[in-house]
């Protein structure tokens, strides 16, 4: 299959965009959520599809096996405003969905969300990622997705997300405005990467009190084996290796999923005991 055209950012709504995202628009915004969706909210590049797997596995894994052998993550967590032509837009996808509660996935700014999120009082999960590690993984992200524009050199791409200057704009206002709405909306819960690095259980634990759910230990290990980083890159149907808009001949989708800030935290830890 022949791979979309790079295309141009442009503003939009005050937003970096590029015209995969916005074609669907009006569909987008009239998007009818349900009141047990669960959204998945992230910056690009921010640990996305790693909570989309978990929050599959802890719904679906036992009752609808099958689902992890024979659907891609983004059929089964649809990407709520992508429309990349090729395939069928998000919110298509999300509409099909049989399951309950739906999973869904979005990279929208918190003022661009659909308000029947909000209308329907769905809960939403956030993750955050420190900007350092989030720029790295964003960089070799957008020199193989197809519906991003050209990165460019390394140099010129990291001012150009310290100027907000992204697909989905600012990482800065992006994590701030998702925070401060979460003051006053009590259904999202706010996780940060490097925490779910550090301790994947811990995390586990609190998805599952946000979401009511009471798995047994044994389920919790299943899921925290199966969401494992070197698990998941080897897994065709977690990789995103049958997204036609990736080019895995440039760079696969998932890296090294490793946290620079992370690793220099344990080595001061290191140094500190001596």
């Amino acid at each position: 299959m022949e791979l979309p055209p790079r295309p141009k950012l442009f503003d939009f709504h005050g937003v970096s965009m590029t015209h995969y995202f916005t074609d669907n628009w009006e569909n987008i915004q009239n998007f009818q959520a349900r009141p047990d969706d669960i959204l998945i909210a992230t910056y690009p590049k921010a640990g996305t599809t790693w909570v989309s797997y978990i929050l599959d596995l802890l719904y679906f894994g036992q009752t609808a096996p099958e689902r992890q052998t024979s659907l891609p993550i983004y059929e089964r967590v649809p990407f709520l405003e992508s429309d990349f032509h090729i395939i069928p837009p998000g919110t298509e996808l999300a509409d099909k969905l049989s399951t309950s509660p739906r999973l869904i996935k979005t990279h929208l700014p918190v003022q661009l969300v659909p308000k029947s999120f909000w209308e329907q009082n769905c809960r939403i999960v956030y993750v955050a990622r420190n900007a350092k590690d989030n720029a790295v993984s964003y960089f070799h992200f957008d020199r193989m997705n197809q519906a991003h524009p050209e990165p460019g050199d390394w140099n010129n791409f990291l001012q150009r997300f310290m100027d907000g200057k992204m697909v989905f704009g600012s990482w800065y206002d992006h994590v701030t405005g998702w925070w401060e709405k979460k003051q006053t909306h009590s259904k999202i819960l706010y996780l940060f990467y490097e925490d779910m690095v550090e301790d994947t259980g811990r995390e586990l634990d609190r998805l599952c009190s946000f979401l009511g759910l009471s798995p047994s230990a044994e389920e919790k290990e299943r899921v925290r084996g199966g969401v494992k980083f070197d698990n998941m890159k080897k897994n065709s149907m977690a990789n995103c290796s049958t997204d036609p808009v990736m080019d895995f001949k440039i760079s696969p989708f998932m890296r090294k999923g490793v946290c620079v800030c992370l690793c220099a935290r344990e080595r001061m830890r290191e140094r500190n005991k001596h």
